[in-house]
């Protein structure tokens, strides 16, 4: 490992993120093949189903590849799916040298593919800005590890922490260049959930609103420009006009088994209006939060949830432990006490009771703010809503 390799695999990961919009659910790889100190081939995976990026690559360089050192962002596959090992391409090109940045925390590849190359001769070295290679693909890697998705949550108010005035007025709270900023962090999630209080009080559109260009930039078709609306709603009070079931998209209505079970007319209405009605594990007409977030990872492929929705849902996500990133928005103006609150958080009673957050990222976006924070996981406590 030395300066070089660093730098190769910037570029490599430079390329991984031209497809972190367009991947899902596969992960976003990018690769470099370099040889005499010379870039002689690039690719990144595009979407899935097509080649991956090693292949690509190689194509590029050709036989110039012949002794040349591979950089990959994630270990290179080893088992046959919609495309062959590029491990083994890798080596049959005669690639010398394969630098990667983090192993591949899919079970059928992690570790395998490093040993196919060392086993064809091929020098191996990993770890090679593994710190960034992991955030480009926080769904992927959680999913595999763990079966669940990474959620994100994301939040929008003044700076004394107000989402809208006493009477209900909100719009809008941030100014344009953070609204694009959300438009483009919606575009990178298979989902995003939002509570029925907030499709009743202010009749979302929650969809991805670019323009083409930026589009076109982010490697966005049609099809990918349209997360999975989910909507939480144990009562089935989803209102049939309401606008988002006028957009293109899915709409996933989550509800109690029993509620489907005694409300079949309003079922059938939902349904007909384009609704998919589901069903997940609820006690006392709260839905069960995990039971949602297992559903969109292991039925829908979804790995990156955006959870956008009103003060009572946003506290339950977090006072479940089950949000990993919290993205949040805010706009320098005072929107004074009487205001809506941020978070409803009815746990927290005592200082003893605070939830830490740890700090990964500020900027600013036009006038406004755009705050990360990363979550400390919660042990033993379960969500409802």
């Amino acid at each position: 490992m030395n300066t070089q390799d660093h730098y190769w695999m910037d570029q490599a990961l430079a390329l991984a993120r031209k497809g972190q919009y367009s991947t899902r659910p596969n992960p976003a790889v990018g690769c470099v093949i370099v040889r005499d100190g010379v870039r002689v081939g690039q690719g990144w995976h595009p979407k899935a189903g097509q080649p991956h990026a090693e292949v690509f690559a190689l194509r590029e360089a050709g036989e110039r590849a012949q002794g040349a050192t591979a950089y990959v962002t994630l270990e290179p596959c080893s088992h046959y799916g919609k495309t062959p090992p590029c491990a083994d391409a890798l080596a049959a090109a005669g690639v010398a040298r394969v630098v990667i940045a983090m192993q591949d925390p899919n079970p059928q590849v992690c570790g395998r593919g490093s040993a196919r190359l060392l086993s064809a001769g091929v020098e191996v070295c990993e770890g090679v800005l593994a710190n960034e290679a992991a955030a480009l693909n926080q769904g992927f890697i959680k999913f595999m590890q763990s079966q669940k998705p990474f959620v994100r949550l994301k939040l929008a108010s003044s700076v004394d922490g107000r989402t809208a005035m006493a009477s209900g007025e909100s719009i809008w709270i941030t100014g344009d260049t953070a609204r694009q900023e959300v438009h483009k962090l919606r575009a990178r999630h298979g989902a995003i959930v939002t509570g029925i209080g907030t499709v009743l009080a202010d009749d979302p559109s929650m969809n991805v609103r670019l323009a083409d260009a930026v589009k076109s930039e982010l490697g966005l078709t049609e099809a990918l420009c349209h997360p999975i609306r989910v909507v939480l709603d144990p009562n089935l009070s989803m209102p049939l006009n309401a606008k988002m079931l006028g957009l293109p998209g899915r709409t996933l209505l989550m509800t109690s088994p029993q509620t489907v079970q005694t409300n079949r007319s309003l079922v059938d209405g939902l349904l007909a209006a384009g609704v998919e009605v589901v069903a997940v594990k609820a006690q006392d007409d709260l839905l069960d939060l995990e039971s949602v977030l297992d559903y969109l990872a292991k039925e829908e492929q979804v790995f990156d949830v955006m959870v956008e929705s009103g003060a009572s849902v946003a506290g339950a996500f977090v006072e479940a432990g089950l949000v990993d990133e919290l993205h949040w928005f805010v706009a320098p103006h005072l929107m004074g006490h009487r205001g809506k609150p941020l978070l409803v958080l009815p746990q927290i009673n005592g200082m003893q009771d605070r939830i830490q957050l740890k700090s990964e990222s500020v900027q600013q976006v036009g006038e406004d703010w755009h705050f990360v924070f990363s979550f400390e996981p919660l042990a033993g406590v379960n969500g409802e809503v």
